[in-house]
């Protein structure tokens, strides 16, 4: 039998632990609802569009057709047409951004073509769109 006298060498960490989480908890619950940032009155920009030039995309878009065609922002042009209207671009906007599209289907040899005149106008922002 054991006596009244005897010395426990254990403690009982358990119910400390619980007090531990639960103030953890109460933290984490009082910091987030603590951080909602400053209440200010944001300026207002005005209903107008922007005065910046409308009439040609910055980035232009050429497309390759199964067929050959070649179309630059959806207007069908030939390889000289291409080659004079991005040298306006060009020659506006020297760093113009181009993408080029073309069809799975289409010849290899039409979008080289495209690459060629790019390389020519010396456009070398080019992006060549796939599908993921």
């Amino acid at each position: 039998m054991a006596s009244t006298d005897d010395n426990y060498d254990d403690i009982n960490v358990t119910p400390m632990v619980d007090l531990y989480l639960v103030l953890l908890l109460i933290f984490i619950i009082m910091t987030t609802a603590g951080v909602q940032g400053l209440k200010v009155d944001l300026p207002r920009a005005s209903s107008k569009p922007a005065t910046a030039d409308m009439s040609a995309p910055k980035t232009q878009a050429i497309t390759v057709s199964p067929e050959g065609k070649i179309f630059l922002n959806t207007i069908p042009v030939t390889l000289a047409e291409l080659e004079s209207k991005l040298g306006a671009v060009k020659a506006a906007t020297p760093d113009v951004p181009v993408v080029v599209r073309g069809d799975r289907a289409s010849q290899y040899q039409g979008i080289m073509d495209v690459l060629d005149v790019l390389g020519r106008l010396q456009i070398d922002k080019i992006g060549l769109a796939t599908q993921k």
